[in-house]
């Protein structure tokens, strides 16, 4: 009988791998490879070539950190630790840069950009004019698209139903058909991402022509910082409208009391009674407390501009936007290696499969 040595001996010699077969078993079939290799490379350059160049634009904003931003930040460094600092005075920030992605993927902020007028730049050899348009007018009409798409699209609309005018007002609440595909490419074209520690706003706009997608980066940037300071300074500009008012109001009561007492005062130069006189006196001592109230408001306004001016953030543009030289996709060559290396693994393992040298290697024999 056979010791257990000899049973394993036995079984890792017929569970070896024979290289030799298999590089016999793969000439055998070098035709195949002549065949599927160069058929796959045409396949990929022609899908390639098909696809539309683009570009994509980068801009880098650093956020101005409140203080109050900056006291939670320290409160909830310390708590990690175990250590109670208290609340303190953090103030009500809401809106922290970490949120800003999810800012620019609201449908508010993406329709907002419809009405956004763009540029194609015309070419001037052909003496082709600049057009202009609305960046949605743009996205519908003037993209470029894989014949394929072209041939489905063409296919599907002999089928489909005639459309109905588009509404020239856009609802946010209830978009169309249309106006939810256009968003859900700006969703796509334009990407906010906030790094967390360092708190750095990095904005990229894609799009298949340079210019626009420059153009459209700086848009989104002044979009964006434009809704952070409303934001950010809303409640200090409704404190202002309202220390207005009052100022305002102070001041016509101020005005119209100077000018009771100037009147009656040049009325009664030479006054004898003194009723009169008390009557002056009245009238200057109520002029004196219009003045009074009206120097108090004047103050408080002031203070509220300064606290307008206080809550407005700053930001620092690290990277601006510019037009991009070179295009950052597709990469045709990329696709055609990686076609190709499919096709070869693909016609390997069919010639494996059928030599009966597919198991042995997957040590399934």
């Amino acid at each position: 009988m056979m010791n257990e040595q000899d049973i394993q001996r036995i079984e890792t010699e017929e569970s070896s791998i024979d290289f030799g077969a298999i590089w016999q078993a793969l000439l055998r079939h070098k035709r195949l490879y002549l065949k599927v290799l160069p058929a796959a490379f045409v396949l990929a350059a022609i899908y390639a070539l098909s696809l539309p160049n683009y570009y994509m634009c980068e801009v880098k904003l650093s956020p101005e950190l409140s203080s109050s931003r900056s006291s939670s930040s320290l409160l909830s460094l310390a708590s990690n630790f175990g250590v109670n600092l208290g609340r303190g005075n953090t103030g009500t920030e809401a809106l922290f840069p970490t949120l800003y992605p999810d800012l620019m993927n609201s449908v508010d902020f993406k329709t907002s950009l419809f009405p956004v007028k763009v540029t194609i730049e015309g070419d001037k050899e052909k003496r082709e004019p600049s057009r202009t348009m609305s960046y949605y007018d743009y996205i519908r009409d003037e993209q470029k698209s894989p014949w394929w798409s072209a041939a489905i699209k063409g296919f599907f609309s002999l089928f489909a139903s005639k459309k109905a005018d588009a509404p020239k007002t856009v609802d946010p609440f209830r978009l169309t058909k249309e106006q939810t595909a256009i968003a859900k490419s700006i969703d796509k074209r334009v990407v906010c991402d906030v790094d967390k520690k360092t708190m750095l706003i990095t904005i990229n706009v894609t799009d298949q022509d340079p210019y626009i997608a420059a153009c459209m980066a700086d848009t989104v940037k002044h979009r964006l910082q434009d809704f952070i300071t409303d934001y950010r300074t809303k409640k200090a500009r409704v404190d202002l409208d309202y220390n207005r008012k009052l100022y305002n109001e102070a001041k016509a009561r101020y005005d119209k009391a100077r000018r009771l007492y100037a009147e009656y005062a040049d009325a009664n130069q030479d006054m004898v009674l003194q009723s009169a006189r008390t009557k002056l006196i009245d009238l200057e001592n109520e002029m004196q407390l219009q003045y009074n109230a009206y120097n108090t408001i004047a103050q408080q306004l002031t203070a509220a501009e300064a606290k307008v001016q206080e809550e407005t953030p700053a930001f620092t543009t690290l990277q601006s936007a510019t037009v991009p030289v070179q295009k950052s996709g597709p990469s045709r060559a990329k696709m055609c290696l990686i076609f190709t290396f499919l096709a070869f693994l693909g016609a390997t393992v069919y010639i494996l499969h059928k030599e009966n040298q597919l198991k042995p290697l997957l040590g399934l024999g």
